[in-house]
């Protein structure tokens, strides 16, 4: 310590230290005592208060040692003590010693003495209250001080000052302090104005009190006012808010003096909360009678009673003041002491604090927030440092001001102003958060984005619910609602209705009154009454959108006829509740408590269909946000469930005008071929107008968010999916349903991206055809559809930048631009398709047709003059109706007037602008049909691409494209395509529709109707006239009857199909119809039933046309009637709506007879097939007896027996259809495998014949699978063409063999090949069978005109029982003339009247007398040729029918396109073989068949002239019975 003496960091601690450690080192006896008094003695003058340093030591040794037991250690201190007694004054000893201690030193005499004596004094001293008398006590005292603190203090009087006078005053005339104190604080109250004065004063004044005394005084103030009635003035909160801002006291210390306890508070807050909750429930009870309302009265008013007066809560009335003074540290902490928002809930409390943010945020927003053109009130901020500093940057905003706003909560609703003022910051901060690019390193920038969405969630929004109907506060917040994107809104929105609404018990009574006051509105919204009650709805909904919105779809979910009420009610809304509505639009589909089905699994529940049609009327109508709701169904598809399509396609109806139903008329199907004005005028049910702006809208939408091609491709995927991934436990019916609905929004969407992108967009968003299919998996239907409107778009715009390069105006320079364009854009597009299907299928078609045929619409190949025309007559007569029109004012007049002539001119320019596009694209398919179809396997293959890649899968993808698919097959035929057969085309079609109509849905089924419908309609016309006939038929190659390698020679009359024999097919087609219509009306199948009766339905109008046929048909379908009634009413009105159109239709029905020529009785058919000769086969015996039973039987016989036998015949003939082509333009070789064949095929057309002959009658009933089953028996595989070239060359002796392994072959042949080629030889063979039995009579006639062959009735017989054992027995090329006489004779029941025979015999005998006069030499030779035949017919059936056969294969096979071949080759090899066989069957040698054939060779030129010449009869000789 001496060391440190110089210095003057000694602090008291270490001295405290020192003296300490000296003093124990005597009481443990270390040193002596008088050692230590002499080092005390010199250190004493270290410090003046050393003395009291060493009392203190020794007061702590005293302590330490009384409770020693050493008596020594208390020995050595009171020595040392005594040793230092002249150091340390007795008085301080005596105040810091104990009295026992004391005692012992000898400075007191009795230490009970001295205690009793320091009880005295100190009672004296703190207990006595010292009451200064008045004498004592002088008034004048706190006259003088009250006049003091009164004065003016305006002038130079300073705290200082004043306090000297007070410190006088007190001394002078004895006042006291803490009375002085009190008046103080009593004045300071009087005078607020003089903070600057008081504040110091008192801080001055503290110096001389306890620091507790000034806490107590203000303590003892409070708890004056804290009587039952009793109320605290707010000077008085103002003066304690003060001195806490100015630390001058403790919050803690004061806080425990103010009332209530916070536990009552707690108490008070869960006591509201329970209220609130009891009223909700209340509200939602329903009252059944007068009584109860009356007694919710009364229970009214008792709770009004109750609540008349709350007690002064002193912690709130100390809140405010804080508030008020800008301590905004304090009054946070004393609000985090009660619940969230219960302080803010008191109105003073809450405009308090809004004023203080009113304050903070001035500068910032005066500097980004006021509106152009607006002033605004400035505001004053407060003359107080302490205060919370000023924001003047948005981040002092998130420091202070929402930290304030969080306080707040919904309560910020007393102060509008302030809500705007804080929405526009908002608002200022997105622009520049958004003028940034929204950088996400910007962390400062995120973090405040995030704490702006907070406070909207937290505060805003809360708020604008607890404002009363405030439109402007909520288009205020939709200014800033709008910079944010549609998740964070909805999120937003999703808190607020969901949370919010529960988190505060004010918040919980407004939703029950907002829930209270929809209902009172829903109830009576009619459609009479929508503005009052659209009014009170906007009211309610500009506080609480989602409240009422959420109530009000529930309403529409449970009752559909509210839809258009609400919808038109709605136009009061404010931008962001039309937001919100969009919200909980998509919140209400995407409920997952909610069935998506009926309880019968069928059907699409009526709630999600309302819903839907509730959102296309609302989002047409007005100018809602779209995106939310695409995403959502988009998400949904993503998903795999397409049930939400529902919603897609009711939007796009509504918005865009484009309407997908199936119900369309023909009249409104053909509008829909035209241009955009014709569809919108004439092509949809309602007319749908002031579409413009909504399509534009839903445009934008779907460009802004990338969601146009997204949710075509997941539609086209879906398709697919709805039947593999959702159909696996759902009704068939169901999944039916959503199969339709997600293909009808499909073409309804891609229709309105078609109609409504423009070119450059369309393009920029649809890639590729091939990359859509390979890459998307687009099926490729869809794919095309998406893609179709684009290669219009760009063939229409290169034409336009051709035509402007080139001014050349003549109609072949336009036509050679248009060509040149389409070239153009089409190649790449032709490359592309190849990937698309196996390179065999380009064998048969080219990609050019390929793509030509998905790429044009009906808008490219017709004009519908029909539909210009009708639109505009209609326009005409409204502006008759116009003219007449007495009450309409003129003005109205004119512009009613001008309207309708402006629309007229559109559609006439319309009209012709169509016109002359359809003639260009007809110019470009006439230039392109010759690559059309290569048809290098086969015409049959060709046709077999053609219908399974083109027709099929177009024909069912719209009622358009159906209309297209039947006019495009018209079309291709019209323009004399090589390589098409048009017969095979439409016999495919019509022949067999079991199978495609019972996998089409329902709107298939109804497409697909339209199309047989449209094809039904061309071959009707061609049926009804023979000049018709003649003019679009007659010289076509599509009508060639002989399916030749070597395409169309032209000019040869005998290969066509003539009128007679045409109309014979289409009787076969109308059977084909009904066989198939009445098997899958038995099924007993749901989708059969309906679908056939669907594509009946469709096709009334042009079959059946034969009465027979219709008659069959109502039998089944009344039989329907009567078996559904009760089981399924849907399939019962559906047959009920067709039988009546049926019956209706019946006056239009014609007798078979009158249909089609049939043919005459059964012997001039056998005399026809004798005077025919070997070439024609004659009938055999069996069935002429056959046709002789049936004209006897009745009609329902005839079906049966008709069924019957051709069940029976057709295994035959399917197995002969089956036997292998070959072609050959060599003669030898085809003879050779003539005479190789002969001995196997009869047995093994014995073994086929047995089967026919031994059916049992139960097959009867089987007769359909049997048919079934024949087919399947016929497909012929490539490996067995090869074998049978094979055999060709195999020994005789093998050759049974060979053939019997080749039979079985055919059991195992690829399905893929099963029904098709052999149901194209049908065809052939039907056509030229028929036109040979036609053939047949016409010769017959002829011959016996010129020379009647003199023949016993014996020999015909003989010939026929020899004939009929081959038939029964019969040889493939047999069978088709069993078939024949099976489709022709059976018909026959209803027997010619003679008169009708007399009139057809003389139309046959004046065509053949012209005929025979010119070829009169031509016919004797032949009928020489066939005397010669006859004696050996006999002998040469087998061959003759083998070599039919080989005839057959030889044509029929044979339609190889190789362009080397001459037209002629065909025919010349199948006359070498004729002329063969007429040598070796009048008994030459072979030398001479080989001289014929030299011969033939050399004059085939000229024998080709003879054969024209002959018209046909060679032809008819050489293919007898082809069908």
């Amino acid at each position: 310590l001496s060391e440190n003496k110089s210095h003057e960091n000694v602090t008291f601690r270490d001295i405290q230290q020192a003296l300490y450690e000296l003093a124990n080192h005597v009481v443990k006896g270390n040193l002596k005592h008088d050692q230590a008094s002499n080092v005390l003695s010199d250190v004493i003058e270290f410090r003046d208060d050393m003395s009291s340093i060493l009392a203190d030591v020794f007061c702590i040794l005293d302590i330490e040692t009384s409770c020693l037991e050493e008596k020594s250690k208390r020995d050595h201190f009171t020595q040392l003590v005594l040793a230092c007694l002249y150091l340390v004054s007795d008085t301080v000893l005596k105040e810091r010693l104990d009295p026992e201690t004391l005692e012992s030193l000898g400075l007191i005499k009795q230490s009970q003495q001295f205690n009793q004596k320091s009880v005295k004094i100190k009672t004296k001293l703190f207990y006595k209250q010292q009451k200064f008398n008045l004498l004592r006590e002088e008034n004048e005292g706190y006259a003088k001080l009250i006049a003091e603190l009164g004065q003016d203090l305006s002038g130079n009087i300073t705290s200082d000052l004043i306090l000297e006078n007070i410190k006088s005053l007190i001394g002078c005339f004895n006042l006291d302090p803490n009375r002085v104190l009190d008046i103080i604080l009593e004045v300071y109250e009087c005078r607020p104005e003089y903070d600057e004065f008081f504040v110091p004063l008192i801080e001055s004044y503290m110096y001389m009190c306890e620091p507790q005394t000034l806490c107590h005084i203000l303590g003892f103030k409070f708890k004056f006012y804290q009587e039952p009635n009793g109320e605290t003035p707010s000077s008085l909160y103002r003066v304690a808010a003060v001195l806490l801002q100015h630390n001058l006291i403790d919050l803690e210390d004061l806080y425990v003096h103010l009332l209530p306890v916070d536990n009552a508070i707690l108490e008070e807050h869960k006591r509201e909360i329970v209220e609130a909750k009891q009223i909700v429930r209340k509200l939602t009870m329903v009252v059944l009678s007068s009584e109860k309302t009356e007694e919710k009265e009364k229970e009214k008013d008792k709770e009004e009673e109750k609540t008349e007066k709350p007690p002064d809560n002193q912690k709130l009335g100390l809140l405010e003041a804080l508030l008020k003074v800008g301590d905004w540290q304090h009054a946070q902490s004393i609000m985090d002491q009660m619940p969230p928002f219960y302080a803010t809930s008191h109105k003073p409390i809450a405009i308090a604090l809004c004023q203080l943010v009113h304050v903070t945020i001035e500068p910032l927003y005066r500097r980004v927030g006021v509106p152009k053109g607006a002033k605004g009130s400035p505001i004053s901020n407060l003359q107080n440092k302490r205060a919370p500093k000023q924001a003047e940057s948005f981040e002092d905003l998130r420091k202070e001001v929402f930290n304030m706003l969080c306080y707040l909560g919904p309560h910020l609703s007393h102060d509008p102003i302030l809500f705007a003022k804080v929405v526009r910051l908002g608002k200022a901060f997105m622009k520049e958060f958004q003028s940034d690019g929204n950088k996400q390193e910007d962390k400062e920038k995120m973090i405040l984005f995030s704490c702006l969405l907070n406070i909207t969630d937290q505060v805003l929004l809360p708020s604008l619910t607890l404002m009363d109907c405030n439109a402007c506060m909520s288009e205020e917040l939709w200014g800033m609602f709008k910079t944010f994107p549609y998740q964070y809104r909805y999120r937003l929105y999703g808190q607020w209705k969901n949370e919010t609404y529960n988190s505060h018990p004010l918040l919980v009574k407004v939703k029950a009154q907002t829930i209270d006051r929809a209902k009172y509105i829903m109830k009576r919204l009619t459609k009479e009454n929508v503005k009052p009650s659209g009014r009170q709805i906007g009211k309610l909904s500009h506080s609480n959108p989602t409240i009422l919105f959420d109530y009000i779809l529930s309403q529409i979910q449970k009752y559909d006829n509210l839809i258009t009420p609400v919808v038109d009610s709605l136009k009061y809304l404010t931008s962001l509740n039309y937001d919100v509505l969009a919200y909980c639009i998509i919140e209400a589909l995407a409920n997952p408590e909610k069935e998506r089905m009926k309880h019968d699994d069928t059907t699409i529940s009526s709630w999600l269909q309302s819903l839907a049609s509730f959102c296309g009327a609302v989002f047409r109508k007005y100018p809602i946000e779209l995106a939310g709701l695409l995403q959502y169904v988009a998400n949904q598809l993503k998903a795999g469930k397409s049930f939400d399509l529902l919603i897609l396609k009711e939007v796009v109806q509504k918005m865009a005008g484009i309407e997908i139903t199936e119900e369309m008329t023909m009249e409104q199907l053909e509008a829909m071929t035209g241009g955009e004005q014709l569809k919108a005028e004439g092509g949809y049910f309602g007319q749908i107008r002031n579409t413009k702006k909504s399509s534009q809208r839903l445009k934008d939408a779907l460009l802004d968010h990338d969601l146009a091609l997204p949710l075509c491709l997941l539609m086209a995927q879906q398709r697919n999916g709805v039947i593999f991934q959702e159909g696996g436990e759902k009704h068939l019916k169901l999944v039916g349903k959503l199969y339709d609905q997600c293909h009808d929004t499909l073409v309804q969407f891609g229709g309105f991206l078609a109609s409504n992108l423009s070119t450059e967009d369309y393009i920029k968003r649809v890639p590729s055809i091939d990359v859509l299919c390979n890459e998307f998996h687009t099926p490729h239907d869809a794919a095309f559809f998406l893609s179709r409107p684009m290669y219009a778009h760009h063939i229409s715009s290169k034409y336009d930048e051709l035509k402007k390069a080139e001014k050349g105006n003549k109609q072949q320079h336009k036509v050679h631009k248009y060509i040149t364009s389409c070239e153009v854009v089409m190649a790449p597009v032709h490359d592309a398709v190849i990937s698309l299907h196996l390179p065999k299928v380009w064998d048969d078609i080219s990609p050019q047709f390929y793509a030509t045929f998905w790429s044009l619409t009906m808008y490219d190949l017709a004009v519908p003059h029909n539909s210009y025309d009708r639109e505009v007559n209609k326009l005409k007569v409204q502006m008759k109706a116009i003219d007449d029109n007495q009450e309409m004012p003129p003005n109205k007049k004119k512009k009613e007037k001008e309207r309708c002539t402006a629309l007229q001119d559109k559609l006439l320019e319309e009209e012709k602008k169509q016109l002359e596009h359809v003639q260009r694209v007809l110019q470009r398919l006439k230039l392109e049909k010759d690559n059309w179809l290569l048809a290098k396997s086969t015409k049959n293959e060709t046709i077999t691409k053609f219908l399974q890649l083109c027709i099929f899968p177009r024909c069912i993808f719209s009622a358009i494209d159906a209309v297209y698919c039947a006019h495009f097959v018209e079309l291709v035929h019209q323009q004399k395509t090589p390589n098409f057969s048009t017969l095979l085309c439409y016999d495919r079609v019509f022949s067999d529709i079991i199978y495609t109509v019972a996998s089409c849905t329902e709107n298939e089924a109804s497409r697909y109707g339209r199309f047989l419908c449209c094809m039904l309609e061309t071959v009707t016309r061609w049926h009804s006239d023979r000049n018709i006939y003649e003019k679009e038929c007659g010289n076509y190659p599509g009508f060639l009857t002989i399916l030749r390698a070597t395409g169309f020679d032209g000019g040869n009359k005998a290969d066509q199909l003539d009128y007679e024999n045409f109309r014979h097919v289409v009787h076969k087609w109308h059977y084909k119809l009904t066989k198939a219509s009445v098997h899958c009306l038995e099924t007993g199948e749901y989708t059969h039933i309906r679908n056939i009766l669907i594509v009946l339905t469709k096709i009334l109008p042009w079959y059946p046309k034969v009465l027979n046929l219709g008659q069959a048909l109502e039998r089944r379908v009344h039989k329907i009637c009567q078996e559904e009634k009760e089981k399924r009413p849907d399939l019962y009105a559906l047959a009920m709506g067709y039988s009546g159109q049926l019956k209706s239709r019946k006056p239009y029905m014609v007798p078979e007879n009158e249909f089609h020529h049939k043919d005459p009785p059964a012997r001039n058919a056998v005399a026809a097939t004798v005077q025919n000769g070997p070439g024609g086969a004659g009938l055999p015996a069996s069935l002429t007896i056959n046709a002789a039973k049936l004209e006897e039987s009745t009609a329902e016989e005839t079906d049966k027996l008709k069924e019957k036998t051709q069940g029976a015949v057709k295994v035959i003939n399917k197995a002969a259809n089956a036997t292998p082509k070959v072609t050959t333009s060599n003669g030898n070789s085809a003879s050779n495998r003539k005479k190789e064949k002969t001995p196997a095929a009869i047995p093994e057309a014995k073994a086929l014949g047995k089967d026919g002959k031994d059916k049992p009658k139960e097959e009867r009933a089987n007769k359909d699978d049997k048919s079934r089953e024949t087919k399947e028996k016929t497909p012929k595989s490539d490996k067995e063409k090869e074998k049978a070239k094979k055999e060709e060359k195999t020994p005789k002796d093998e050759k049974s063999k060979t053939v019997v392994t080749n039979a079985e072959s055919k059991f195992a042949a690829e399905k893929e090949r099963e029904k098709e080629p052999s149901r194209e030889r049908d065809v052939a063979k039907d056509m030229k069978s028929k036109e040979n039995i036609k053939g047949g009579e016409k010769l017959s006639v002829a011959g016996s005109l010129k020379s009647p062959v003199p023949r016993s009735e014996t020999s015909e017989s003989e010939r026929e029982q020899k004939r009929r054992k081959v038939d029964t027995h019969s040889s493939p090329s047999h069978s088709s003339t069993v078939k024949v006489s099976i489709h022709y004779i059976n018909h026959t029941t209803p027997a010619l009247s003679k008169s009708k025979e007399r009139e057809v015999d003389k139309k046959d005998l004046d065509k053949s007398r012209e005929r025979s006069r010119e070829r009169e030499k031509k016919d004797e030779k032949d009928r020489k040729d066939r005397k010669r035949d006859h004696s050996n017919s006999d002998r040469e059936v087998p061959q003759d029918s083998t070599k039919r056969r080989k005839e057959e294969n030889g044509t029929t096979g044979s339609s190889k396109h190789s362009k080397s071949e001459s037209p002629s080759d065909s025919p010349r090899s199948n006359e070498k073989e004729k002329e063969k066989n007429k040598s070796k069957s009048s008994g030459k040698e072979k030398g001479d068949s080989v001289k014929t054939e030299k011969m033939e060779k050399s004059s085939s030129g000229s024998k080709k002239e003879k054969r024209d010449s002959a018209g046909g009869k060679e032809e008819k000789k050489q293919y007898p019975f082809n069908f």
